[in-house]
C-alpha cells in the first residue's frame, strides 16, 4: 500500500492503517515512522484531530 499521501488521507482510515501495521508488522512508532519515511509531529497532529494519542505502553494510537 502507497501511504506516501498520508495527510491527505481520512484520518479515521489512516488511524487504522497505523494500528494495524504497530500491531503485525513494526514493534515502536519508531520502526513505523522509519518504514514508511513519516514525520512524527505531522502523523501525531494529524490523528490528534480525531482525538488520539500514540501510547508506547500497549504500541498503537489510542483515543485520548
Amino acid at each position: 500500500m502507497d501511504l506516501s499521501s498520508y495527510l491527505r488521507m481520512d484520518a479515521n482510515i489512516l488511524l487504522g492503517i497505523v494500528n494495524e501495521k504497530l500491531r503485525l508488522e513494526c514493534d515502536s512508532l519508531d520502526e513505523l515512522l522509519a518504514l514508511f519515511n513519516f514525520d512524527r509531529g505531522q502523523l501525531a497532529s494529524k490523528l490528534d484531530t480525531i482525538g488520539y494519542h500514540y501510547d508506547p505502553v500497549c504500541n498503537q494510537f489510542r483515543a485520548n
